[in-house]
């Protein structure tokens, strides 16, 4: 459904992306940002799934800063070399490539952003540090505990897993708990309860939380 496009963050960094285009006219758009996995086959359906669902859907290849088109699978080795890669990045790059998509994206209409494990945290710093979004919807960000003291600019819809140890459900409530302006969900399952292609992937909660996630973007975006 989609194909590869380039974008050109504000610091003249060149990085890819995967666009699927709605068939009509789009009611908005979303930017997907990757689990550590890179834009791989599964965050492209993600993408393909809003492009269906009315979108014009982004998923800007995050890691390109370090490694051009990285694109793995989810062994052990290959969660650890994206644990790497992720930690070798700083928050400024980050969200130069965010915006990016954003801009972008906001051809289209309102912006709504979604991202899947550090990808949630990422969604979740752009609630607060990116321009031109109308909505953020993280799930399962590791990092979002250590970042609790971001201010989100606009509406947020969390999604937790209580069997999750990145964040952990103390963390995940304590999330919660110091932001009472957001809406944070709670599932019955673990990290990467999303992903389809995991072990981890829990399809009921998965379902309820897209479904969720839909009707906040419906609101917010479009």
């Amino acid at each position: 459904m989609g194909k590869m496009i380039d974008l050109t963050a504000s610091d003249g960094h060149k990085l890819a992306a995967y666009r699927a285009d709605p068939q009509g006219k789009p009611r908005g758009a979303v930017v997907v940002i990757q689990e550590i996995f890179g834009v791989n086959s599964h965050i492209k359906s993600v993408a393909d799934g809003y492009a269906k669902d009315g979108y014009l859907a982004i998923a800007p290849a995050m890691f390109d800063r370090l490694q051009k088109g990285y694109d793995t699978g989810y062994s052990q080795p290959e969660i650890q070399a994206g644990i790497a890669m992720m930690n070798k990045l700083d928050w400024k790059n980050t969200m130069a490539d965010v915006q990016a998509a954003i801009d972008e994206a906001k051809k289209a209409g309102k912006v709504g952003i979604v991202g899947y494990c550090w990808g949630g945290t990422v969604a979740w710093v752009a609630a607060a540090r990116a321009s031109g979004l109308a909505a953020s919807a993280p799930y399962y960000g590791g990092g979002m505990f250590g970042l609790i003291s971001e201010k989100p600019k606009v509406p947020v819809m969390a999604h937790f897993g209580e069997k999750d140890q990145s964040p952990t459900i103390e963390q995940s409530k304590a999330i919660a708990k110091a932001h009472p302006e957001i809406s944070a969900h709670f599932y019955d399952a673990g990290h990467g309860f999303n992903c389809d292609q995991r072990g981890s992937y829990n399809a009921p909660a998965a379902k309820q939380a897209r479904e969720r996630t839909l009707g906040f973007f419906r609101k917010h975006v479009g």
